[in-house]
């Protein structure tokens, strides 16, 4: 293996993506960020890689991630891998970057992403951006989606151009955005919050023409320094807001009686045929379970329709449901900052139009 210089930026090529699995079966976030790595790739001409980590993982599984852009998976086989623990974890991937480097490493932003990035980013000597909304290489199409999602005059303002990865997070409690760079250090390495990329259609022929290399792995129990005993599982009935096509999220509109409108929005929602959300004041309030909060701290989703209830509009919020295929907004204050970004708005009283919109929906079905 040659010497690993994290500095000489010169010797890292390709963009990786660390595909996560649990009991084998591959994470949708590794798709995510598939879809989202290919375009990088292209940008910059070169190869996208998956990296999985486990034992025992079907081999259909990890040639569909060819389906999603890769164009090779790197997949280390070892009973040591088959859950996931900090040190092995950390020891094989860093021995594989150092062996192949890549130019640009993304991790997903789950349990494990946050744990597993920051650990191999230390040991590689390089940065890590962590929970990023978007990622760009090409200097042209960052500057479009600066000039829709800031104030920033982009016209007027000098960017130098180079093919550095500009990371995009919110911060400061997401008051703002920031986009952070890494120029001396190699691998670029960010994680990225799940639900934020959209997912490429599934390519049969990709699949098909993965190349699957196999990695030695070296690794023995002395490396890791805990023992899994048991892995527990708590049997919970979580809302799916990610994969739902429709959300109907409230606020803290509802607080003259949270309980009547929580119930009105999963009216609403049923009548839709979708699943009730909210915004981190009715979580905080204990009104409502923290899976179902959307937002900067909770989930990002992408329906086809989302209602707002009594919502705003903070940043915060907008940050996690502003790319909704078409948003409703009800809110009594006219100049709520969800208006902004609503495709339509009601200016009215939550409790009288939720029960409005749920019984039209339900004569126009009954009409059919």
């Amino acid at each position: 293996m040659a010497e690993f210089n994290s500095k000489d930026t010169g010797a890292f090529k390709g963009v990786w993506v660390f595909c996560e699995q649990r009991e084998g079966v591959i994470m949708s976030i590794s798709y995510q960020l598939l879809s989202e790595g290919r375009k990088l790739a292209n940008d910059l001409g070169v190869e996208l890689c998956g990296v999985v980590l486990g034992s025992g993982v079907k081999e259909e599984y990890i040639k569909a991630l060819g389906g999603y852009g890769a164009d090779k998976v790197y997949y280390c086989d070892h009973e040591l891998l088959k859950d996931y623990t900090t040190d092995g974890y950390t020891k094989v991937i860093c021995d594989l970057v150092e062996d192949k480097k890549p130019e640009i490493f993304l991790i997903g932003a789950t349990n494990i992403g946050r744990d597993l990035g920051p650990r191999c980013a230390a040991r590689l000597h390089t940065g890590l951006t962590a929970d990023c909304t978007h990622l760009d290489v090409d200097v042209e199409k960052y500057k479009s989606f600066l000039k829709t999602t800031s104030t920033i005059d982009v016209d007027n303002t000098a960017f130098e151009v180079n093919t550095n990865l500009k990371m995009t997070r919110p911060a400061f409690g997401g008051h703002l955005m920031a986009t952070i760079i890494c120029p001396r250090f190699r691998p670029q390495m960010s994680t990225v919050r799940p639900g934020v990329m959209a997912t490429q259609a599934y390519d049969e022929a990709g699949a098909a023409k993965t190349v699957v290399e196999n990695v030695p792995v070296s690794l023995s129990k002395d490396d890791i320094h805990v023992e899994i005993l048991e892995i527990k599982k708590a049997a919970k009935k979580m809302v799916d807001l990610i994969g739902a096509d429709v959300v109907v999220s409230v606020g803290r509109g509802i607080s003259k009686d949270p309980e009547k409108g929580i119930a009105l929005a999963q009216d609403l929602a049923n009548a839709l045929g979708g699943v009730v959300g909210s915004s981190r004041a009715c979580v905080d309030a204990g009104w409502i379970s923290a899976d179902h909060q959307v937002g900067q701290t909770g989930k990002t989703v992408h329906p086809r329709i989302y209602v707002a209830l009594g919502i705003s509009g903070a940043i915060q919020h907008k940050a996690g449901m502003q790319d909704s295929e078409c948003i409703i907004a009800v809110n009594k204050n006219g100049d709520a900052p969800i208006f902004e970004v609503a495709s339509y708005g009601i200016v009215g009283d939550l409790f009288k139009v939720a029960p409005m919109l749920t019984e039209a929906i339900k004569a126009l079905k009954a009409s059919k």
